[in-house]
């Protein structure tokens, strides 16, 4: 399966207990960016019209919603998108322990979590993650094959182009003309405000399907970027960064020292700059920021000697990681169209961004308590299960 969204994770005999924690948290952090997507006029084709706006600090309600766009916008993505990288490579340590071919079997579980995700795609969320992280595992998977000096040298390569291509999409944007109303709601156009707030379900699966090249350029845009992040991943497990001894603690530490003291002024300043800055913040800055986030959690997670409600929540969550994520987006869905509670339409502006924020934490309650119920009777979650099962025949 999706070896990140996949639970446990095992290296021989001993759980990295941490990687549940750290997959829970990017599951969770990941839907603080698209809960505001649900949310927002026009749903998901919206974000490409500007509607989510730009972060302000203007009044103290958009200062709460700037700072929780901020720590999650892009960071948790990435954060997720290093776990697979992680988990890639313990997939490819499991087979060399048991003298099988690699990439052998593993190909089949990419090529059907690409599946998946062109599932989640037309019948969930444009905005799926999936069909990107299996595409770029099959080359992974293959470079694991190569010495360590080639996968080095294509994961910097992959950063420098990634690099190059956000700064010249940057200057493209900060120096083109444009219309200075064009970051508010009102540039989306009222068709597709209406699909969201008042359409059939069919209807909206047929304009994802119609516009299945626009909604789909995130993954291509940030392929170089999942590549390096992919490889990053595969370094940092082979350097023991997600373990428990006092070597894995002293690297975490520098990496929440490089990544948040770096990380944060960046993603602040970048923010500030404005909207034209909005590629190098999503896909520039916050990836540093997602390293310090490793430490950070490692860092509170070695400090826990009592599991409580919040670190049970979160490796449940973790341990069932791709159930999570496609629940997560459909309770979204059911939550905020018109085709369940409309209550993007119903509350609109009015109590934004509480009811926002409140949606955002309802849904990780019931994601926390309902995957630390279902594993106390099951060893996998629904999805993972159906996908268990669909591998081996």
């Amino acid at each position: 399966m999706t070896d990140t969204l996949r639970a446990p994770v095992r290296t021989g005999t001993k759980r990295l207990a941490l990687l549940d924690v750290l997959r829970g948290a990017a599951i969770l952090g990941t839907l603080m960016t698209n809960v505001w997507v649900f949310t927002a006029r026009g749903a998901e084709w919206g974000v490409l019209q500007g509607s989510l706006g730009q972060v302000t600090f203007g009044s103290f309600p958009e200062a709460a919603e700037g700072v929780f766009r901020l720590l999650a916008d892009g960071k948790f993505l990435s954060l997720l998108t290093i776990l697979f990288g992680a988990g890639l490579a313990i997939q490819y340590a499991s087979a060399a322990r048991r003298g099988q071919p690699w990439p052998g079997r593993y190909k089949w579980r990419a090529l059907f979590l690409f599946a998946e995700g062109t599932v989640h795609f037309v019948l969930v969320f444009a905005w799926d993650v999936l069909m990107g992280y299996a595409v770029t595992a099959l080359l992974v998977a293959w470079l694991l094959t190569r010495s360590e000096r080639a996968r080095r040298r294509v994961m910097w390569w992959a950063a420098g182009v990634h690099l190059t291509l956000m700064g010249l999409l940057t200057a493209v944007l900060a120096t083109a003309d444009n219309d200075p109303g064009g970051a508010g709601g009102d540039a989306v156009s009222p068709a597709v405000a209406e699909l969201y707030a008042h359409g059939g379900y069919l209807d909206q699966v047929a304009f994802r399907l119609e516009n299945a090249i626009a909604l789909r350029l995130e993954p291509v845009l940030s392929f170089f970027l999942l590549l390096f992040l992919f490889l990053l991943g595969v370094r940092l497990f082979r350097a023991g960064a997600f373990g428990a001894d006092e070597a894995a603690r002293r690297l975490r530490a520098r990496l929440l020292a490089w990544g948040l003291g770096l990380g944060a002024p960046l993603n602040v300043a970048v923010a500030l700059a404005g909207p034209d800055y909005f590629l190098l913040g999503r896909y520039g800055a916050a990836p540093l920021m997602a390293v310090g986030y490793i430490g950070l959690i490692g860092a509170l997670v070695d400090r826990v000697r009592r599991p409580g409600p919040l670190m049970t929540g979160l490796t449940s969550v973790g341990r069932t990681a791709l159930s999570g994520y496609v629940l997560q987006n459909l309770l979204c869905m059911l939550a905020s169209y018109g085709i369940g509670l409309g209550l993007a339409t119903r509350l609109g502006d009015s109590w934004r961004p509480w009811w926002v924020m409140g949606l955002w934490a309802v849904v990780c309650a019931v994601l926390m308590v309902g995957s630390t119920l279902w594993l106390r009777r099951f060893s996998h979650g629904p999805l993972e299960s159906v996908q268990k099962w669909a591998l081996r025949r």
